[in-house]
């Protein structure tokens, strides 16, 4: 399913809006609700759009909040996808410590990885023999890549580990990211993408032309659950026309 809307702020207040309705439709029956949060400047605007319009509207209390990806830095950079998010809203939620699971990119890359796939055995409940996410938030690179699986490391999608380490290809930047196995798997897959600069792949992705199958967006196939893009019309522009 694809939603277009007008403007970014648009956007990510429809996703909200979308985002408390499945929380309250867990929360109403106690149960909990597992979701993976994603990095990037869109994803700002939601912690904020969060912040200001469901601070006590949402029962933060039945949340437990884990993240597709982190990269390789200490929680107090500014690149830290745990720590925007803190910075943001975390800090001011409602929400029991031991509900929110970080990656912890200032340890060593490959032990990290283990440990946050441990976690994620550990916490989130299972379907098909894999952890089953209510909702996996997703962005999109302008190399197609999600997540922190990038074009020259597909592979990742067949993994069969929960979280492995990539690499950055033109930084070289160690990121630990949740494998494909692991999105496919979720009941809800969610791409929130604004931005002009994202129309040419979304098309390619959407469209299935072109260099679509290079992008690895293109590999989020759900197993058995659902996917919606969440766009603005600067990233939708293209898609009719490629």
């Amino acid at each position: 399913m694809i939603k277009i809307f007008p403007t970014p702020k648009e956007t990510v207040k429809k996703f909200a809006e979308e985002l408390k309705l499945l929380i309250d439709k867990s929360s109403s029956k106690k149960k909990f609700f597992y979701i993976a949060l994603s990095g990037g400047s869109t994803p700002k605007l939601l912690f904020k759009e969060l912040k200001k319009n469901y601070l006590e509207s949402i029962n933060w209390q039945f949340v437990h909040i884990f993240w597709g990806d982190e990269r390789c830095v200490v929680p107090e950079s500014d690149e830290s996808n745990f720590g925007v998010a803190q910075k943001l809203l975390l800090s001011k939620i409602k929400i029991p410590k031991e509900n929110i699971h970080r990656i912890k990119g200032e340890d060593k890359p490959n032990t990290e990885a283990r440990r946050y796939s441990g976690e994620i055995m550990m916490n989130v409940p299972s379907k098909n023999n894999m952890p089953k996410f209510d909702l996996i938030i997703l962005g999109l690179g302008t190399d197609g890549h999600t997540a922190s699986i990038f074009p020259n490391q597909i592979k990742l999608f067949d993994s069969e580990n929960y979280c492995d380490v990539a690499v950055q290809p033109k930084t070289r930047q160690k990121r630990i990211t949740i494998t494909g196995k692991v999105i496919n798997n979720s009941e809800n897959i969610y791409f929130l993408v604004t931005g002009k600069e994202k129309s040419e792949v979304v098309a390619e992705i959407l469209n299935k032309k072109g260099n679509y199958k290079k992008h690895p967006a293109s590999y989020v196939v759900p197993t058995w659950g659902n996917v919606k893009w969440y766009l603005d019309k600067a990233s939708s522009q293209m898609i009719e026309s490629t």
